[in-house]
């Protein structure tokens, strides 16, 4: 057994994407005389990559979303003694998209982890925009009524990316007392900031605005564990705190109207915090092997940021706010149990019940608005606080008929009631079945089909008219649904031969047909294959395929009627993925290809009483992607390793297609472009392993 100095992983570690590998003897390291056995293994990556051009969705999530040179250094190791482990690991040390993580602990004692994550969204890089960071005009802006007039505009435009960086801090550990005490901890900080897209509103004319945005949450998980012989019993606590460290918005409008005011103001989301205290445990029991978990969880979310008040314009009477802020308050309730139990060799039942109750508590209370800061509405209303109960009932059995023949059947059924909505009662009942072949355990079917049907007590026309709405109009989630599915899985790996298949089958139909508005119905259908084929004992080779199909009609009014317009949507999604694995193509030399391809295409046809069938234009795009890998092994320590990569993507969206900044005569837009980018991304790198072979990397 070789061993290794313990002090040998953290100076490395710290030198990052500075160290030098060279091929070295490891041997000055090693202690055969340690009085405790040891073992420690690390592996390190370093290398650079060159993207050729900007491209925000093809960065979005790795950081390569701008042309140029990237430096990058990964690695991890493991050390471990008899009773103690450490391991570590950093990827992407040299990107926007890098991760950092350290664990360890003493088998049956304790245990720590500690880690660190950023994460790149990227939206846009083609958005231009004249607002100033504090999001007024810019000097020597002309207003005008329509974006046509605004001769300073396209002098005013500065690029604008839309786009944001996520940090997230894990942190967390357990200890173990005896054999029965567990106690654990876990706390996490997520910090978003970035620029994001929001719309500033005025009586008329609206304006995109590129928000600056800093928001953070906190969550930590405490509980404390008991356990015994059949079971074990946990109490927890957890806590949620948003912080938003901007309580307003502000933004100078481009528009120039009779009444303008300096800056507009609007409210942003306001700092929150929930808490919830749970008890939950299982006990096995002899009597038909039977197991019961059960938890039981109470929790209240709270906010109380202060209100802004009805209108930033001075001159426009208002009323006094009736409370300085909203004083919202929900308190949850949650209760769930499961029992599963084996009555008789080749059956086994499961049941399982769960209980959710959203009670919010926030005080009702008359409000006058001020529509768009400039008219009072002089009409008080409510602010309404939406609670609601919602319970479900599972229950299913399995039963072996035969060595390879196995059916199964289930029911479930949904209860939901809301306060101030248009249905108060609804409920769901799905019933399924399925049957499962195993032939001589080289292939898998299964054969699963059912029916739902979502009833309603009522729709409650009083609501539909205090929200303005035709009282025709059944929203697809409150309206009565009967749905019908089927479902064919199949594996296979094919006895003495070097192929594993694959393959999924999934339809779905709905029908809305007590609607007289809105959905009325839907069709769902999705083909996914695979196929593996080990060639030879260097060669293998994999194809994927899968399609999905999505059909949909509603009826709409343009009258405030009955229907006198029908829409259909048709939505096509496919894709295809190829590869090859070589190893050994010559001596010490690895070679992988993979090549991805995806095409959607929706189209949505109109038909209106007066102008018949018009369809808008379809909705498009189309991957291409292409993958190729070289690894040349120069020793057992050091590998070589060169990655080519070209991806091509474009995309057909009448929403931004030719739409820029003074398009729309009343919307000063940001002037996004859809996506359209070809590029093509080189990187090498070197890749050195050192210290006991048989000891596993972290992973």
């Amino acid at each position: 057994m070789r061993t290794t100095v313990k002090s040998l992983a953290l100076p490395i570690l710290l030198l990052g994407p500075a160290v030098v590998v060279a091929d070295v003897d490891t041997s000055e390291w090693l202690c055969e005389s340690c009085p405790f056995e040891t073992g420690y293994r690390a592996e390190y990556e370093a290398g650079v990559s060159n993207v050729s051009e900007d491209a925000a969705r093809f960065g979005n999530g790795n950081g390569y979303d701008e042309e140029g040179t990237y430096a990058n250094f990964d690695g991890s190791g493991h050390y471990t003694t008899d009773d103690y482990q450490l391991d570590w690991m950093i990827e992407d040390l040299g990107l926007a998209s890098r991760f950092a993580e350290i664990s360890g602990g003493k088998q049956g004692n304790y245990g720590f982890y500690l880690a660190y994550r950023e994460l790149p969204y990227r939206l846009f890089d083609t958005t231009q925009t004249i607002f100033t960071g504090s999001l007024g005009v810019p000097a020597g802006w002309v207003g005008a009524g329509s974006t046509s007039g605004m001769t300073a505009l396209d002098s005013s435009l500065r690029t604008r990316g839309i786009e944001s960086d996520r940090r997230i801090l894990d942190a967390g550990g357990h200890w173990l007392s005896g054999e029965q005490w567990r106690v654990f901890a876990d706390f996490r900080r997520q910090n978003n900031e970035g620029i994001d897209i929001i719309a500033g509103s005025g009586f008329s004319q609206a304006a995109q605005l590129p928000r600056v945005h800093d928001y953070e949450t906190d969550q930590i998980d405490l509980g404390i564990q008991y356990r015994l012989p059949r079971g074990s019993a946990t109490l927890a606590y957890y806590g949620s705190f948003f912080s938003n460290s901007n309580d307003s918005l502000s933004w100078q409008s481009p528009f120039a109207t009779i009444m303008n005011p300096e800056r507009n103001v609007m409210a942003e989301a306001p700092d929150n915090e929930f808490q919830q205290l749970t008890l939950s445990g299982h006990y096995r029991f002899d009597t038909w092997r039977s197991v019961v978990a059960a938890s039981l969880a109470t929790g209240k979310g709270e906010q109380d940021d202060g209100l802004l008040p009805y209108t930033s314009l001075s001159g426009i009477p208002s009323d006094p706010l009736p409370r300085s802020s909203l004083d919202g308050s929900v308190d949850t309730t949650n209760f769930a149990v499961t029992w599963t139990a084996r009555p008789m060799d080749g059956l086994r039942v499961k049941a399982a019940y769960r209980y959710d109750d959203r009670d919010n508590t926030t005080p009702q209370t008359e409000w006058t608005r001020v529509i768009v800061d400039l008219v009072n509405s002089g009409e008080p209303e409510q602010n309404i606080p939406y609670s609601f109960e919602r319970s479900k009932l599972n229950l299913s059995a399995e039963y072996r008929l035969f060595s390879d023949w196995r059916l199964s059947a289930g029911y479930d059924y949904k209860t939901l009631d809301r306060d101030f909505q248009e249905v108060a009662e609804q409920t769901e009942d799905t019933g399924w079945g399925q049957v499962r072949w195993k032939p001589r355990g080289w292939a898998d079917l299964r054969l699963r089909g059912g029916a739902s049907r979502r009833d309603i007590d009522r729709y409650d026309l009083s609501v539909t008219a205090s929200a303005g709405q035709n009282p025709l109009l059944r929203k697809y989630n409150l309206a009565y649904r009967y749905r019908e599915f089927l479902e064919f899985v199949a594996s296979a790996s094919l006895p003495n031969a070097p192929l594993s298949v694959g393959a999924t089958f999934y339809r779905s139909d709905d029908d809305y047909s007590r609607s007289l508005l809105g959905m009325t119905d839907a069709r769902e259908t999705r083909l996914t294959t695979d196929l593996t084929w080990t060639i030879s004992e260097t060669a293998s080779a994999y194809l994927v395929y899968g399609d999905e199909q999505i059909e949909a009609s509603q009826l709409g009014s343009a009258g405030f009627g009955d229907a006198d317009w029908s829409a259909a949507h048709d939505d096509n999604f496919d894709h295809l993925g190829i590869g090859l694995a070589l190893r050994n193509v010559a001596e010490k030399l690895d070679l992988s290809f993979d090549y991805t391809r995806g095409n959607g295409d929706s189209a949505i046809g109109v038909t209106t009483d007066t102008n018949g069938f018009r369809p808008l234009p379809d909705l498009e795009s189309k991957l291409d992607s292409l993958r190729i890998e070289a690894e040349y092994r120069h020793s057992e320590q050091l590998e070589i390793t060169a990655t080519l990569r070209y991806e091509q993507f474009s995309a057909d969206d009448w929403a931004l297609q030719e739409v820029e900044p003074a398009t729309i005569s009343t919307l000063l837009t940001l002037g996004a472009d859809p996506y359209d980018y070809d590029l093509w991304v080189f990187g090498v790198g070197f890749r050195y392993r050192f210290g006991d072979r048989d000891i596993a990397l972290a992973e």
